[in-house]
């Protein structure tokens, strides 16, 4: 099958059209034939070599941790799916990513694509979501009636987290340039500040949830804005200082997504009802090349909603 590959850290240029073996599915596993996936920071930064010491691969090693298809094979033990199931999946972190013809995905890691979704719409879906998910249910104990704080909202996990809050009842206040204001109000954004004139850290206070995708000033100034006692900081970008959540006696730590196929399928019901919708910003063609310039895309951190690259 064909594949985008890398076979050393570094730039994008690393990044290269290779044909490698099929995979085969094991014991609880289905291979499913891709459709699209999505580019994630996870992505360029591992390429990067940034993750080295936590995923000590070999190489060559595929890339890409969103998937969505058909499924072309199923395995031993596997009674809930067959073949030509349309299916959308995070699969598990291993160096056999999405940027391949195929994948192989753990049964219960799959959830359904709704038939008002595109394959492009549901690969944007599985990182960002099931991120949004954990941060604010799982880990922020997120509850109807409380303020949430989401920064940058019109990206891919600042999307799809400001449905899933407004859908779970909070008021959300999020974090964007003045361009997007009315596109995040239209997903359910109930306050919007534009970073580039205001600093949130000055209007806002008795936040309940602040979710953390940028770190460093950004997450040290949501301390401010937490409620003392009960407050929660939820980072997906680095640990929170403790001495900060100690002196407001809060909650603030970060967390590494865990792939859940019933959280997914949680999210793809709520599109398939309307709650939810996906937010494709650009598409490009599987191959290096396209790759590349959906790297070069993510790399600017000005994209809005999910970069999708495409299998013809």
């Amino acid at each position: 099958m064909k594949a985008v590959i890398i076979e050393n850290y570094g730039g994008k240029e690393e990044l290269k059209d290779a044909v490698v073996a099929d995979p085969k599915a094991g014991a609880g596993q289905v291979v499913v034939q891709l459709k699209a996936t999505s580019i994630n920071p996870i992505d360029w930064k591992l390429r990067e070599g940034y993750l080295k010491q936590m995923m000590d691969w070999p190489f060559p090693i595929i890339l890409g941790w969103d998937a969505a298809g058909i499924i072309s094979e199923v395995g031993a033990d596997v009674t809930d799916w067959q073949v030509g199931d349309k299916v959308f999946a995070r699969p598990e972190t291993t160096r056999f990513g999405t940027y391949a013809e195929y994948t192989v995905v753990d049964a219960p890691l799959l959830a359904k694509i709704p038939d008002n979704v595109s394959f492009e719409e549901a690969a944007s879906i599985p990182l960002a979501g099931l991120t949004a998910w954990q941060a604010l249910f799982d880990h922020g104990n997120l509850q109807a009636g409380e303020k949430v704080l989401i920064h940058a909202g019109a990206g891919g996990v600042g999307t799809l987290a400001i449905q899933l809050a407004k859908n779970a009842g909070a008021y959300v206040v999020t974090t964007a340039s003045e361009k997007n204001a009315a596109f995040l109000k239209e997903l359910g954004a109930d306050e919007v500040i534009d970073y580039r004139t205001t600093n949130f850290a000055d209007v806002l206070t008795d936040i309940d949830l602040a979710f953390d995708t940028m770190g460093g000033d950004i997450q040290k100034d949501s301390f401010q804005v937490l409620k003392e006692g009960t407050g929660r900081l939820i980072s997906i970008v680095s640990e929170p200082d403790q001495d900060l959540a100690k002196a407001k006696n809060i909650l603030a730590k970060s967390i590494w997504l865990q792939p859940n196929g019933e959280q997914l399928q949680k999210i793809s019901d709520l599109m398939a009802s309307g709650k939810v919708k996906a937010i494709v910003g650009e598409t490009f063609p599987f191959s290096a090349k396209g790759v590349y310039d959906a790297h070069a895309l993510s790399e600017t951190h000005h994209a809005k909603g999910k970069i999708v690259v495409r299998f013809e």
